[in-house]
C-alpha cells in the first residue's frame, strides 16, 4: 500500500526528467552585439573565448566567422557576415538570420562590458564541460567493458578534470613592462630566500647547484648510470635534501607557497617504500644499511637511528611503490598529489619500468617515446622539475674509458630529445676495485695508488643542459651509508699550520 501511495505521489507531482545545461543566451547576444558594433571588442575576449564556448549553435558560428574576418583585417558587420550563414534559418519571431544579427547590433549597449560578457559565456561553458565529464563517468561506470578496471576510469576522470582546471582561466596576453619587472623582482627575491640564492630548487650538492642553478621548474632531468654507480642513491639523497629543507608560507588566499626546499613525490617502481626509507635512515643516521637490515646495531646506533627518524618524519616526502605503472597512471597520481599536498619535485625510479598505452614488447622504442614525451608534458603541466632515472646500455663496459655518453642511453633517441638535462653518475672506484691484482705483486702496489686516488669519489657528468653549460662535478660518495655529498677540494681546505 505504501509503495502504491508513493507511486501515486510521484505521478501527481513528477520530478523534472530533464534539466537544461547552464547557459546565458542574453550574455551571448550582448557580447556578439558589442563585437558587431565595434570589432575592437573582439580583442578583449579573443585570448580566452572560442566558438565552442557558446551554447547556441548560431552564436558559435557567428563568433567563428567574426573571428576569421577580424583576424584577417576585415570588417565584421551584420552585412559582411550574413553571406557566410544559412539564409533560410528561422531564429524565432519570424526573423531571418540577417534581421537577427542587425537587431543584436542595434540593441548593443556598450563595448566596455564585452570582457565581462565573455567571461560569463566562458564560465558557463566550463560548467557544461564539468557536467559532461560527470555524465560520462556515470555512463561508463554503468556500462564499463570487462577489460576496463574502475581504477582506469578514475584516473581518466582525474586527467580530464585537471586539464579543465588548468585551462579554466582568463590569463595570458600582453602585460605592461612594469608588471614584468615586478615578476622578475619577485623571482629574484624568492631566489635570495632559497638556499644558495638559486633560481631553481637547491639539491644540497653545492657544486652541482652552481653548474645547474638548481632544479628548474618544468624541466625533465634524466639521471642515468650503469648498475652499481649509485643513481638511485643520488636521486634519494637529492629528494630527501629538498624535502628536509622545505619551508612554506601561507598566502592571503589560504594556499601555501613554498619558500625553500619543496614537497617531493617519489615513484619507486623497483624498490619498496621500506627499502627506500632504510636507505635514507642509513644516510641520515650514518649507520650502515646492512647493519639496520640485520638488526646488528648497538644502543648508541639505536639512539642515533631514533633521533634521525624523529627528524625525518617532518619531511614532506611521499613515496608510491606501485610497480608496473603506465605513464597515464603515473601522471594521474602526480596530479592528485599536487592537488592534495602540493608538489615541487617528482622523482621516477626508473623510466624503463614504466609502460605506455601499447602492450609491452610490441614496439619498445615507440613505447619509450610515448613515455618520455608524456613525462616532459607532465613536467610542464605541473610546473615542477621531474628527475627520471634511466638505464644505460652495456656498450659502456666494452670501452676503456667507461664514462657514459649520450649515445649510451637505452632507446636514446627519445630520451635525449625530450630531456632538458641529462646527468650521468660515474664512479671510477667501482671499476678499479674489480680489477684488484694478487697481493705482493708490482701491479698490486700500482693498484693501491690508483684506489687511493679514486676512493670515495664520484662524478656527475652533465651530458646535456638546455639552459646552461655541460661539464663534470666531483662529489664525495660514502658507500657504507649510500650517501653523496660535497667533495672538499684541496684549494678550499683551510691553510695548514
Amino acid at each position: 500500500m505504501a509503495v502504491a501511495d508513493s507511486l501515486a505521489r510521484r505521478l501527481l507531482d513528477p520530478e523534472p526528467a530533464y534539466r537544461q545545461a547552464p547557459h546565458n543566451v542574453e550574455a551571448e547576444q550582448a557580447l556578439l552585439g558589442a563585437v558587431l558594433v565595434n570589432n575592437d571588442a573582439f580583442w578583449r575576449v579573443s585570448d580566452f573565448l572560442e566558438p565552442g564556448h557558446f551554447y547556441e549553435g548560431l552564436h558559435a558560428r557567428t563568433f567563428e566567422i567574426v573571428a576569421s574576418l577580424v583576424r584577417a583585417g576585415k570588417a565584421a558587420t551584420p552585412v559582411t557576415i550574413k553571406t557566410f550563414l544559412p539564409t533560410d534559418l528561422d531564429v524565432g519571431g519570424g526573423l531571418t538570420v540577417a534581421q537577427y544579427l542587425a537587431r543584436l547590433a542595434a540593441e548593443a549597449t556598450t563595448v566596455i562590458n564585452a570582457e565581462d560578457y565573455g567571461r560569463t559565456v566562458y564560465d558557463l561553458a566550463l560548467r557544461r564541460s564539468l557536467i559532461g565529464i560527470g555524465e560520462e563517468v556515470v555512463n561508463v561506470a554503468y556500462d564499463a567493458p570487462v577489460d576496463m578496471p574502475p581504477r582506469d576510469q578514475i584516473e581518466e576522470a582525474e586527467r580530464r578534470l585537471f586539464e579543465l582546471a588548468e585551462t579554466g582561466s582568463y590569463g595570458g596576453g600582453f602585460q605592461t613592462f612594469s608588471n614584468a619587472l615586478k615578476t622578475a623582482v619577485d623571482m629574484a627575491a624568492s631566489a635570495y630566500k632559497r638556499d644558495g640564492g638559486l633560481s631553481g630548487i637547491a639539491t644540497g650538492l653545492d657544486d652541482l647547484d652552481r653548474l645547474m642553478g638548481g632544479l628548474q621548474a618544468s624541466d625533465l632531468i634524466i639521471l642515468a648510470g650503469r648498475p652499481g654507480m649509485g643513481k638511485t642513491s643520488l636521486a634519494t639523497n637529492i629528494a630527501y635534501n629538498i624535502a628536509k629543507a622545505y619551508q612554506g608560507e601561507t598566502q592571503p588566499d589560504g594556499r601555501t607557497k613554498t619558500i625553500n626546499g619543496g614537497v617531493v613525490g617519489f615513484f619507486s617502481l623497483e624498490m619498496s617504500a621500506e627499502q627506500l626509507a632504510t636507505r635514507i635512515i642509513a644516510e641520515q643516521a650514518e649507520i650502515s644499511s646492512s647493519k639496520i637490515r640485520r638488526g646488528s646495531i648497538d644502543e648508541r646506533d639505536f639512539y642515533k637511528l631514533t633521533e634521525a627518524v624523529t627528524e625525518m618524519q617532518r619531511a614532506p616526502l611521499f613515496i608510491d611503490e606501485t610497480g608496473g605503472l603506465s605513464i597515464a597512471q603515473l601522471a594521474a597520481r602526480a596530479r592528485r598529489l599536487k592537488r592534495s599536498k602540493g608538489l615541487d619535485l617528482l622523482v621516477v625510479d626508473y623510466l624503463q619500468l614504466l609502460s605506455g598505452s601499447a602492450k609491452r614488447g610490441e614496439n619498445r622504442v615507440q613505447e619509450m617515446t610515448e613515455i618520455t614525451t608524456g613525462m616532459k608534458a607532465l613536467a610542464k603541466e605541473l610546473a615542477v622539475p621531474i628527475i627520471a632515472l634511466s638505464q644505460l646500455s652495456r656498450q659502456v663496459e666494452s670501452r676503456d674509458d667507461k664514462r657514459p655518453q649520450l649515445s649510451d642511453l637505452r632507446e636514446s633517441g627519445s630520451i635525449e630529445q625530450d630531456a632538458d638535462v641529462v646527468l650521468f653518475v660515474f664512479r671510477e672506484e667501482y671499476y678499479v676495485k674489480n680489477k684488484k691484482p694478487r697481493e705482493g705483486t708490482p701491479e698490486f702496489e700500482q693498484w693501491l695508488t690508483e684506489m687511493e686516488n679514486v676512493a670515495g669519489k664520484a662524478e656527475v657528468i652533465i651530458g646535456k643542459q638546455r639552459h646552461g653549460p655541460t661539464g663534470t662535478v666531483e662529489l664525495q660518495f660514502e658507500a657504507e651509508f649510500t650517501r653523496f655529498g660535497n667533495l672538499a677540494q684541496d684549494d678550499h681546505l683551510p691553510e695548514r699550520m
